[in-house]
């Protein structure tokens, strides 16, 4: 667990209790807040009741002293309206959070040079996440995963040097990490999706960009290229003075990391090298997955993971469950 210190002695409300609300509580409480818990749904209140938390009904406490109110991913920020505990956040003038940002608080607090590495996108997000992981294993780093692909990020342990925490994070979730600044960002894609919870398309991209805009000074912005919202990102990001990663399945880059013939390709000016061979790796089959892998690549790469590190790591890597497994072979 991750205690938050920056909320000691003071109020904190969390409204979600499922599984990132109750670790948010427990971390809170660990790191010295006082801790009001709430959810629409009852067995969650009794859960967190009878795990030692106060509980209160948000809708008639007074707001007066909450330093903070820690909000659940699952409801909505802002589309198609704002829950109704924002808008009591709001009137009070209490900032509305996630999880994540706690986490991105404690790590600037304690370690703020410690590896963290964020990845979001359309697609491909907990497949990328998990190769991630998975190579930074092989590499021999104490590897920490979570956010949105399964494990609280405040149930990891700490960040410290050495340690690198490789976390998947929805839109949902950054929306709620206003100063989200991960040492490796990456921005796989962006397809039109949950516009309902974001109102527009535009307002979707501009969430999934703040992830690789809030990049770390001298860390690297991954940003796959082939879609038009996430070379526009690339762009602006370039000409804002970030280092950029441009990632491709589909087109030869003049600099970056590109996809030919089972191959991934480093493109630098006019010098081309081979990274990696994802021929015969049955866990990254098809194009979908060459992307996955090709900004897997460039994370390790920015990371300083040896070449045959990062190549066992590949060969090696077991896919996720359900995620185009081999179930057997017929004759």
């Amino acid at each position: 667990m991750i205690p938050v210190t920056s909320f000691a002695g003071k109020t904190v409300a969390v409204f979600g209790l499922g599984g990132s609300g109750l670790a948010s509580c427990h971390a809170l409480k660990a790191g010295g807040a006082e801790v009001i818990a709430a959810d629409d749904n009852a067995d969650n209140v009794a859960r967190a009741a009878q795990a030692g938390f106060t509980t209160a009904d948000l809708r008639t406490v007074s707001w007066v002293n909450f330093a903070a109110l820690i909000l659940t991913p699952g409801a909505p920020l802002t589309h198609p309206a704002p829950h109704w505990s924002v808008l009591k956040a709001r009137e009070a003038g209490v900032e509305v959070i996630g999880d994540v940002e706690l986490f991105c608080r404690e790590r600037r607090r304690h370690a703020p040079n410690a590896p963290f590495v964020a990845i979001t996108g359309t697609n491909g997000k907990s497949t990328t996440t998990a190769l991630i992981a998975h190579l930074m294993k092989v590499a021999g780093y104490d590897t920490q995963m979570g956010g949105n692909i399964g494990t609280a990020i405040l149930s990891l342990e700490p960040p410290r040097m050495g340690r690198v925490h490789v976390v998947e994070m929805s839109s949902y979730q950054i929306d709620l990490t206003p100063s989200l600044d991960p040492s490796v960002g990456i921005l796989i894609n962006i397809s039109e999706d949950h516009i309902d919870r974001h109102g527009t398309l535009e307002h979707y991209a501009a969430v999934k960009e703040r992830l690789v805009a809030g990049v770390q000074q001298g860390g690297a912005a991954i940003v796959g290229v082939d879609d038009i919202w996430c070379r526009n990102i690339a762009d602006r990001l370039d000409r804002a003075g970030n280092r950029v990663v441009r990632i491709s399945v589909k087109n030869p880059l003049p600099d970056g990391l590109y996809v030919e013939h089972e191959t991934i390709v480093r493109a630098q000016g006019a010098a081309r090298s081979e990274i990696a061979r994802l021929g015969g790796i049955g866990s990254l089959r098809g194009l979908h997955n060459a992307q996955n892998a090709a900004c897997a690549s460039a994370c390790a790469l920015a990371m300083d993971v040896a070449s045959d590190v990062r190549q066992n790591g590949r060969r090696s890597f077991p896919g996720l469950a359900h995620r185009l497994e081999q179930v057997g072979r017929r004759g």
